[in-house]
This record gives C-alpha cells, structure tokens and sequence, in this order.
C-alpha cells in the first residue's frame, strides 16, 4: 500500500542536510520578507484575493475571469476533486501523490498510468474513458518535462486536463509551459512556494477556461487565501520577480548537472533527462542507503511512496555545488566497495 499523504517534510530533522524538501531557498529573498512585513499591519481586515488575481493575470497573459488564486497547489487539487464531478480520473505516475490523495477523499475512482523508467518516463496514453486527467509538468519526482504537445493531446471534449506546474518557474525559460495559453479543458496549477522559500505561507493559483475556473471557486472556502498569501502573489508576479526566478532557475540548472555528473560517475542509474531543481535516482539497497546517509548528516526523500518506484529509488533536492560536492564526497564513502 503505498502512503500518498508522504511527503519529504517527513524526511527531515535536527541537524540533517536537508536534500529530501524541494523548496529552493532557505528563507524568503529579503525584498519579499519586506513586503509581507509592510503588509502585516493590515491582518485585522479579511483578505481581499483581487489584486494577487490581476496580477497572475497580466503574468500570463490571461484574463481575471481565467484565474482563480489559492492556498496553495494543494488546494487546488483539493478544489479539482471536489468541484469538477469527475465520474472516472486518471493519474500520471510516478508524480506528486497529492492529487490522487485529493480525489480519493473526495470518492472519485482513480486509475494510475504508470510511465516506466527505461522509456525515460515519457509521457504514454491515458484511458479513453477518463474525464479527468491529471499531470505534473516537470514532473516530481522523475523531474522529467513533458513536451507541450503532447500534454495537447490529452484534451478532448468532455474530458479536463489538469497540469501541475508547480516547478515549471524552476526551469529556465518556462519551456513547454501552457500556463499562457488558454485551451478548452485544460487546467493549469501553479506554485510560488518552491522558488520563493515560502512553503509556509501557502501560495498558488490555477488557470483555465472560466467555466471551470468558476466551478472551482464555487467550492473554494472563504478568505483561503490570506492576507500575506496574496501580498507574496502580486509581489512574485512582477516582472523584477519573474526575471529573479529565471535567474535562479539557470545558476539551479548548473548545480544540477554537477550533481548529475557526480551520480554517474558514482554509477547511480537517472533515467529521463532531469529538468527540475531534483534529481531521482535508482541506488543500489536504496532503502539502507538512505538510512546510512542520514546517520551522516543527510536527509534524502524515500521514492517508494510514489505509484511506480520501489525502495530502491531516491530523489535528491539540488542545492548549491559546495553543499552537493560534500553530498557526493560522502555518498562516494557509503558506495564504494572497500
């Protein structure tokens, strides 16, 4: 039975290098840790969600009317599950198991599409019946990213088509992205938590046809989205933000690729071609070795939690090359035959 509500949270601990939680930044950039500041005066009205709406909209280049903002992707998925009346979903997997955890609680019958690792997990059919289809794009954990046409295709009349991009602002450049471009039954869910180091504050929004959009704020709490939720939304979305994340998203594609060097050279199998700010690797006695590595210091995030991997897989959050240099340093000692 594989535990959906596990999450690397769980994987870390007093004095661990934490490689297990894929937030990016240790603490908000001070020019965000201002704002909310500033906007902490004002928590005795209830929040007001329109500005952050306005600016997600002139983000992407949507109208109001095509944004819903929420606390969180995970409440988005919470929302899909409950608002949408999908009668038989399909889930693409190995993926963030929240979704499906979602429309679980919400008693809708869920397949699972199993993409398989020696095809690089790339992206296959669904079945022909499902009138929901949910993706990550890159997906967590395989950090694999989907080509945009390909996502297209799963669209067809009668059938919603959800896309988590929760890390797509982590890949240079936002290829592939569909969060611009309105299509009739495609949803799209994204994050700001990863990039901006504010998991704890819950930000998000998702994008779509204003039909759906309106069905998932027919079933949106009042005031979910807080004050200083809001204030971190518009203040991600301006364009000095944007071009702050693609910034960073280009020096993470860099530690990246040291880290995927250093694994392969250590023979560590990484199928696909990893393009999110985490690597998901295949280790020999995987389930001992991350237990090895955390009584040295490291916290990994355990893969078998994920619909299709076994104890054997293991995903690791990139971090900056000094830190990923120590990892390897180490790893390198608790792999090598003596």
């Amino acid at each position: 039975m594989v535990d959906l509500w596990h999450h690397g949270d769980r994987e870390v601990g007093p004095g661990l290098v934490d490689l297990a939680v894929n937030v990016r930044l240790a603490e908000p950039p001070g020019w965000l840790i201002a704002e909310l500041s500033a906007a902490l005066p004002r928590l005795a009205a209830y929040p007001d969600a329109t500005e952050a709406t306005e600016a997600v909209a002139a983000r992407h280049g949507r109208s109001r009317d095509e944004v819903l903002v929420t606390s969180g992707a995970a409440e988005a998925f919470t929302l899909v599950a409950r608002g949408l009346g999908a009668r038989r979903a399909s889930v693409v997997h190995p993926q963030f198991t929240e979704p499906e955890a979602a429309l679980l609680a919400a008693e809708v019958p869920v397949s699972r599409v199993l993409l398989r690792p020696e095809n690089g997990f790339v992206l296959g059919p669904v079945p022909e019946d499902a009138d929901l289809v949910v993706v990550g794009n890159p997906t967590n954990p395989t950090s694999v990213l989907h080509p945009a046409g390909s996502l297209r295709a799963l669209c067809r009349p009668g059938r919603v088509v959800v896309v988590d991009e929760a890390f797509l602002d982590s890949v240079p450049g936002e290829p592939e992205s569909l969060a611009g471009s309105p299509v009739p039954g495609l949803l799209v869910i994204r994050s700001l938590t990863k990039t901006w180091g504010i998991a704890g504050l819950r930000a998000g929004y998702v994008l779509g046809p204003p039909e759906l959009i309106e069905r998932l704020r027919a079933v949106q709490p009042p005031w979910s989205v807080s004050a200083p939720a809001a204030v971190a939304v518009v203040a991600c979305c301006r364009p000095a933000a944007v071009k702050e994340a693609d910034e960073l998203a280009v020096a993470s594609e860099a530690d990246r690729e040291f880290l995927l060097a250093g694994l392969r050279e250590l023979g560590v199998a990484v199928h696909g071609v990893p393009r999110a700010p985490f690597v998901l690797g295949e280790f020999r006695d995987g389930a001992r070795l991350r237990e090895r590595l955390r009584d040295r210091g490291y916290a990994v995030r355990r893969a078998d939690t994920f619909p299709g991997l076994g104890p054997d897989w293991l995903r690791v959050a990139v971090r900056s090359r000094p830190v990923m240099a120590e990892f390897l340093t180490t790893l390198k000692e608790l792999t090598t035959p003596r």
